[in-house]
Parts: C-alpha cells; sequence; structure tokens
C-alpha cells in the first residue's frame, strides 16, 4: 500500500534566527568598510596633509632655472677680450607646425641651413616637448632676421629669439690664451653641478674660459610659474635673479699681443713674454692662430676639418704645449752651472777648430763655425758649442740636470691654462727607466747645446729667462690679473705665489753671465748684435738654433737645399731693461733657420713696445 507524503511546516523562528545572523554580518562588513574609509581619509587629509598638499601645488607650480650672465673677459688695459653680444636665434615650436617638411623646405628658400644645421634640430626635437621651441639656426643676421620677418605670418610656429651669445671682439687676436666656450657635451655634464648648469647651455672649452669657468659663470637664478596641465607656463609668480659670473681682467696687454702676433708675419712658431717682477704674462701668441668664435655655436664639419688637416695646426697651442730642442738658449745656465761647481774656471779657455772629439771616439761634434781661443764669457756671446761640448764632458749629465731643475726645467710652470708640457730634462735615470739603456758621453755633449733628448716648451723659456734676469728669484707664470664682482664692482687684484728661488748661485757669477748675454745684443761680435743697433736701452739676450733632422758626419747643412719643413727651428731668450729687468721674452720660429735673424728681431720689436709704451696694468673706476 502506497505511503502519503506528510506536509512541510514552516519553521520561523529558525528562518528569523538565520535572517539576523546575515543582517549582523552584512552590518559588521559595511561597519568595517565604514571605518576603512574614513580611517583612509584621516589618513590622507589629516596626518599627510602637508605632503599632499605640497604635491597638489607642485602640479600647478614649476621651477624654472634660469641662467647667469657670463663673466667678461678684459686685457691688463680694459681692452674687451671676451663679451656677451645679443644674438637671434631662429627657433620651431612643433606644436605649432602643420607640415614640418615643408616649413623647413620655405625657411631654406629664405636663410642659409645646413645639413648640420637640420639634422641637429632633429635631434634636440627628440629631446623637447612639442611647444617648447627647439632652435635651428644661430647667430641670424640682420638680412635673416628681416627675410623672415616679413613672412612670418605664413609661418606659424616660426619664432625669433634673442639671447646674449658669447663673442670675441678681436677674433684671432690672442685665441690660444682666451679660449673659446662652446656647446656642453654630454660628457661634460657628468662633472657638473647640475643644479647651477640646469640653464647653461655654453661652457669654457679652452685657456682662461675653460681654467676660469667657475669663476666666469656665475650663479643659476630661478623663477617659480604656475603651469597647466600641459606644462605651460602661465604665469609667474616668483623670480630669484641669476647672480652673474664675475669680469676677468688678464695680465696680457692686446696691443702688445698684437704687435707680438703681427711679428711672426707668415711664420708659425711661438712667443711668451713675461714681467719677470710678478709672473704676469704680457704676450702669449701661438702662431698661426684661430678664430675662436667658430666654436661658440658649433663649427659646421668643412671649417674644422679644414683647420685640423692644415700643416699649420692653428689650434696647437705652440706656447703651451709645444716641446723643442732649446738650442743655445741654454748656455747661459750651463755656465752659471760650471761656474758653480768650478768644473771650468771662468777665464778657461779652449781654442775651438769647429770641431769637437772624445777621446777614444771618431766622430766629431761640429761647432757652427771656428771661433779660436775662446774663454766662457765669449763662448756665450758668440754660441761657441765646441766650448760647451767641453763644459758639459767636465759637468756630467748628474750636474746637468741637477741645476737645470733649479730652474723648472722638466717640469710644469704651473700656469693658470690648462694643457701645459713639461718639456723633457733628461738623466741617467731617466733614460734607464724609459729606453733600459745606459747613458753615453756623446749624449751628455748634445745635451750641453740644447739638443739630444733635452725638449723645453717656449713657457718655460720665458719662466727661466724671467728667473735669470731677477738672479735666481722665481715666480709663477699667471694670466689673471684681478678679478671684479660684477654686481658690487669690488675690483681684486690676484697676486702670484713666489716659487722657491734658486739657491746658492755666487753674484759674482750671475754677473758674469748676464754681462755675455748684454753682449750678445751689444758686443761687437754678439750673435744677436743686428737687433742691438738703435735700442735705446740695454739688453741681455742668447740665440739658439735646434735641428730638426740630424745630418751625417760628411754632410753639410745648406739651409737653401733642405725643404722649409726640414729647416732648423730658430730661438731667443731676452729681458731688458738691463738694471731693472721689466719683460722676459722668448721666442721661436718653427723652420726659421737662424734664431738671430728669425726670432731675435720679433723679440726686439716686442720689447721696444712694450719698454717705450707706458703699460700700466687697468683698474676700473
Amino acid at each position: 500500500m502506497p505511503r502519503t507524503r506528510q506536509p512541510a511546516f514552516k519553521d520561523n523562528l529558525r528562518e528569523t534566527a538565520l535572517f539576523n545572523r546575515r543582517l549582523l554580518v552584512a552590518a559588521i562588513m559595511v561597519g568595517i568598510l565604514a571605518a576603512t574609509l574614513v580611517g583612509r581619509l584621516f589618513y590622507l587629509q589629516v596626518i599627510n596633509q602637508i605632503h599632499y598638499s605640497t604635491l597638489s601645488e607642485n602640479n600647478r607650480v614649476n621651477l624654472l632655472p634660469i641662467p647667469p650672465t657670463r663673466g667678461l673677459i678684459y686685457d691688463r688695459n680694459g681692452i674687451v677680450l671676451a663679451q656677451n653680444q645679443p644674438s637671434f636665434t631662429l627657433t620651431l615650436v612643433p606644436e605649432h607646425i602643420p607640415d614640418m617638411d615643408a616649413t623647413l623646405e620655405t625657411l631654406k628658400q629664405r636663410i642659409q641651413l645646413t645639413d648640420q644645421d637640420i639634422a641637429r634640430f632633429h635631434r634636440y626635437r627628440k629631446q623637447k616637448r612639442r611647444f617648447e621651441g627647439i632652435p635651428l639656426r644661430f647667430r641670424l643676421t640682420d638680412e635673416e632676421v628681416a627675410r623672415i620677418a616679413v613672412d612670418q605670418y605664413r609661418l606659424p610656429g616660426v619664432e625669433i629669439k634673442a639671447e646674449l651669445a658669447r663673442h670675441y671682439p678681436l677674433g684671432k687676436l690672442a685665441s690660444h690664451a682666451i679660449g673659446y666656450v662652446g656647446r656642453i657635451s654630454e660628457n661634460e655634464l657628468d662633472d657638473l653641478d647640475t643644479a647651477n648648469y640646469s640653464a647653461t647651455t655654453h661652457i669654457g672649452k679652452v685657456g682662461v674660459e675653460r681654467y676660469y669657468e667657475e669663476q666666469l659663470h656665475g650663479e643659476v637664478g630661478y623663477q617659480r610659474v604656475e603651469t597647466n596641465a600641459q606644462g605651460r607656463i602661465l604665469r609667474v609668480l616668483e623670480r630669484t635673479l641669476p647672480r652673474p659670473g664675475k669680469n676677468l681682467y688678464l695680465n696680457l696687454d692686446a696691443r702688445l699681443q698684437e704687435v707680438a702676433e703681427e711679428s711672426f708675419g707668415d711664420e708659425n712658431g711661438a712667443l711668451v713674454a713675461i714681467d719677470p717682477n710678478n709672473g704676469a704674462v704680457l704676450a702669449f701668441a701661438s702662431m698661426p692662430t684661430y678664430d675662436p668664435g667658430l666654436f661658440v655655436n658649433g663649427i659646421d664639419s668643412k671649417t674644422y676639418r679644414a683647420l685640423t688637416s692644415s700643416m699649420a695646426r692653428p689650434l696647437f697651442n705652440r706656447a703651451l704645449r709645444g716641446q723643442y730642442p732649446p738650442g743655445s738658449t741654454l748656455k747661459p745656465f750651463f755656465g752659471l752651472a760650471s761656474l758653480e761647481t768650478e768644473a771650468l774656471r771662468p777665464d778657461h779657455e779652449i781654442n775651438c777648430r769647429g770641431w769637437y772629439k772624445l777621446k777614444n771616439d771618431d766622430r766629431r761634434y761640429r761647432d757652427w763655425k771656428a771661433h779660436g781661443k775662446t774663454d766662457l764669457s765669449e763662448a756665450i756671446t758668440e754660441s761657441c758649442d765646441v766650448y760647451f761640448y767641453e763644459l758639459s764632458f767636465e759637468l756630467g749629465i748628474d750636474n746637468i740636470h741637477k741645476y737645470l731643475s733649479r730652474f723648472g726645467l722638466g717640469k710644469r710652470t704651473g700656469i693658470d691654462i690648462h694643457g701645459e708640457q713639461p718639456g723633457l730634462l733628461p738623466s741617467r735615470e731617466w733614460k734607464r727607466r724609459t729606453r733600459n739603456q745606459p747613458w753615453f758621453h756623446g749624449e751628455t755633449l748634445i745635451t750641453g747645446i740644447g739638443q739630444g733628448f733635452m725638449l723645453a716648451t717656449p713657457l718655460q723659456l720665458a719662466n727661466i729667462t724671467a728667473t735669470l734676469s731677477q738672479r735666481g728669484q722665481r715666480q709663477t707664470p699667471r694670466m689673471l690679473y684681478a678679478v671684479q664682482d660684477a654686481t658690487t664692482n669690488e675690483f681684486t687684484v690676484q697676486k702670484s705665489k713666489p716659487r722657491e728661488p734658486v739657491e746658492r748661485i755666487d753674484e759674482a757669477h750671475w754677473q758674469t753671465v748676464i754681462q755675455a748675454m748684454h753682449d750678445v745684443i751689444h758686443g761687437p761680435t754678439g750673435t744677436a748684435r743686428g737687433i742691438g743697433y738703435g735700442m735705446q736701452y740695454k739688453a741681455a739676450g742668447k740665440t739658439g738654433t735646434s735641428q730638426v733632422f740630424g745630418i751625417a758626419q760628411d754632410e753639410e747643412y745648406v739651409e737653401e737645399d733642405v725643404i722649409k719643413q726640414l729647416r732648423d727651428h730658430g730661438l731667443f731668450i731676452s729681458f731688458a731693461p738691463l738694471e731693472d729687468p721689466r719683460i722676459a721674452v722668448a721666442v721661436i720660429v718653427e723652420n726659421g733657420g737662424s734664431g738671430s735673424s728669425s726670432a731675435a728681431p720679433i723679440a726686439r720689436k716686442v720689447m721696444d713696445h712694450y719698454l717705450l709704451e707706458r703699460n700700466e696694468p687697468h683698474e676700473p673706476d
């Protein structure tokens, strides 16, 4: 018999309890969520209020750097050597230009645009935002500005901006001393104070511009600006002006520098003139020179190739980095060493037959002529090589190295320009270390006439000449004369630091050598007597001629038969006036032949100009 289904009865109590439990759980969850929201709101609005307020402010306000004005460079008489000149730059704003290629093509029809200009523009375009102006051409001429201005209404996004650019008003004059500025490279950025250079595009590359970069640059300024969501400036809220760079006054005399450079004519070489009393560098010429303005906004590749491939090497700073055999210009210093060590007595005479031989050696060390009986003074005055062969043999390389080191040969002078070369003062230890060979007597002989391994820069020669003129008082050559604060006009003279003097040289020995150098110019047989005629002051000097290549024992050097690039270098050192020296000069004329005919006349022109005109350093009012 089938079973009948029993009707289900609703359990109200059980369902009510279940509903209440679910309601309670939901309420707890809502409460937890509400508490979480309130807690988060409290955390954001109360606890971190300052932090988030600052972030919000930064979204609206930006801090933009303002570049400082670069300091000016003057010579000792207040003549401007480097200044800032208003310049027009063509810039394009991409977001306003509907067709960039068409715009560039239109501009090419109105002004000169090189492939390098366009390539640089596209490179900058990748680094900038669309609403920012990107430079296309620098240094527009007035005519180019006018051509663009006439059609500017047809060229949306094309702007002409006026800004300050470095300018060298004297062109090529003293470019190796002043140097130049150029655009900051990526490598240079790694070494710079990024905050202080945040708005700066150019930096000193060489010369004084580079050495005194910190003083010339100044301190960056800032402005707080309100921007929109796209970063565009709406208004300026606050401005802190930049602090301009300091003005530099150099010891250089621009008029003297001009005389020095013009005196070289078409010859290559270098001249350095120093005030021996304080180390002030009065003239610093390296010939040929170049136009530093070419590098300010980027030199084009064709011009740069022409400069670097030129046989004359105009970019090479001969005065600072050129290392030449000093030749006979070192004979006065060898003479001092001989007197001090008593290697030879002052009245010692030799009989110069035009050549010298070492015992048990067949090689003849030749002189430029046979001088006959010659003592030390005559050997300096007439530049007798045979006398100095014997003198250097008696001295020995150890004494030569010891005494010439006291004058600073073989070491950098410490001038305030980067890149100076030290020259070379050879020694036994140097040869053993660098060539793993012993020192030979023959090498001592040719060292005694400033040849062989011996090398010196024109700056070193001028410096040791200044030391000789002061009877051993040494100074550090210095380009900078004074610094002027561009804000306060405060003028501060920078004094050179005296160096340790050359010690233990008898006054009579100084006098013997200096008198012989006087006779080089004013004596009847002096090698530089040609420049002594009509001289209104007394001077001391020494000629030098250094070989560019060696010749065999059985060959004669005939200048006319040798191509220009292989002819001897001509050198000359001098100081004047004799009683109270105010200028010391060293000159080298590359492949100029005899120093008496090539280098000495240049030194005479420079000394005449400096001593016969008033050249006191200028101090601004």
